[in-house]
């Protein structure tokens, strides 16, 4: 699967002022599916600030976590037999977005994909004003990939394979409102009418998928700015298939299994040792570039359970619960299971949020028969900003 590594290579690729990209494609599309203007042109001839926020919109498929916004696709075929979606990707890529059959299909195929989504989310004349357009992207790219020596250098003189991908992103194009704008020609304020403006994607997709160095066409690399939704329909449409729980199901459901099997035994200790245990993992796995993204099975999380202080009984009863809530071998991303970047503990009336290396600061204590969860007054208080005396 692609890693860091892989990911930062692509993305330098995109550097505008290198202008590595080839093609740029476009179409755009209203909401229901009419279009409304295609487009084709040579990236090399684009003007330096028009291709600086292309290659922007391209950057951004590609960032934010695995896990969550990104996701590795496996499409729907074999060794020996192509998917109807798979040689639909493979003609554009091989053919530098030339194949005129093949991109025709996957922009009806974004489309359709936006004519239903939006008849789905829209329920009035208010909310279909207000829907806007989209713009669907495309660019390719041969990447020259440069050899690697025994120490893993890049050898710039040696080469013997190229890369060729595309990218693309589905926009919105948002109309702003009329304002207000000055004139420097002449001194002066005069009304701008409402321009269509192009957002950054919400979902988008590099093909194939870049790893070790090479193509693996039966794999696409996946990206949606919404990590609470996938955005099936637009997969099914493209490649065939679906993928299961978002990240945030997949928390809610890891952490309703934690509760349900560990019963007494889930403590603040265990939840502040499971916290940093799978936290540290998380950084020791960042720290190497050419690691894929850390994912966990019902048996490397009974291991952390049971090094976290849980007793063999319970931690058996969170692993067949693992199995059976998210399928026999199943792994999950480590980013879905605990939040890296923050500890919080809330009760009906209270919330608190410390840092995630400082969880030591929170422990729990029974007073008089009162259960109480205690903070370290560590530093400065301040009560809504005012600094008081402890």
């Amino acid at each position: 699967m692609m890693n860091q590594r892989d990911i930062a290579e692509i993305k330098r690729r995109l550097n505008p002022t290198k202008r590595n990209a080839t093609v740029l494609r476009g179409r755009y599309v209203t909401d229901t599916g009419e279009v409304i203007s295609s487009f084709a042109k040579r990236v090399g001839s684009l003007p330096q600030e028009e291709n600086e926020k292309y290659m922007a919109i391209f950057k951004r498929g590609l960032s934010g976590t695995f896990g969550q916004n990104l996701h590795h696709v496996e499409l729907n075929c074999t060794v020996d037999a192509l998917g109807e979606e798979q040689a639909i990707l493979l003609n554009m890529a091989d053919s530098g977005l030339t194949d005129e059959e093949a991109v025709e299909a996957l922009y009806e195929r974004a489309t359709e994909f936006i004519r239903r989504s939006t008849e789905e989310k829209v329920q009035s004349v208010e909310e279909r004003q207000a829907a806007g357009n989209y713009l669907i992207l495309l660019i390719h790219d041969g990447y020259d990939v440069p050899a690697r020596d025994n120490n893993d250098e890049i050898d710039h003189e040696q080469s013997n394979l190229i890369f060729r991908y595309i990218m693309c992103c589905i926009c919105p194009v948002k109309q702003g409102k009329p304002a207000l704008c000055y004139d420097a020609a002449d001194g002066d304020f005069h009304n701008r009418l409402a321009d269509w403006v192009v957002g950054m994607p919400e979902m988008g997709f590099l093909y194939p998928a870049y790893e070790e160095g090479g193509s693996n066409i039966y794999r696409a690399l996946y990206y949606t700015k919404d990590a609470g939704d996938f955005h099936n329909g637009f997969l099914k449409q493209i490649f065939g298939t679906e993928l299961g729980m978002t990240a945030a199901e997949q928390q809610h459901t890891f952490q309703n299994i934690m509760q349900e099997t560990l019963a007494e035994e889930c403590g603040m200790d265990i939840a502040q040792a499971v916290h940093e245990t799978v936290c540290g993992m998380l950084e020791e796995r960042k720290a190497d570039k050419h690691a894929e993204p850390l994912v966990l099975g019902a048996e490397d999380m009974k291991n952390v359970l049971v090094d976290c202080g849980v007793s063999e009984e319970k931690a058996d009863s969170f692993a067949a619960k693992y199995d059976e809530s998210f399928g026999e071998h199943a792994a999950l991303p480590a980013v879905n299971m605990v939040a890296p970047k923050q500890f919080r503990v809330d009760t009906p009336s209270v919330s608190i949020r410390v840092a995630p290396e400082r969880r030591d600061l929170i422990e729990t204590r029974e007073i008089d028969g009162k259960y109480y969860i205690l903070v370290l007054a560590d530093g400065d208080v301040e009560v809504n900003g005012m600094k008081i005396s402890i």
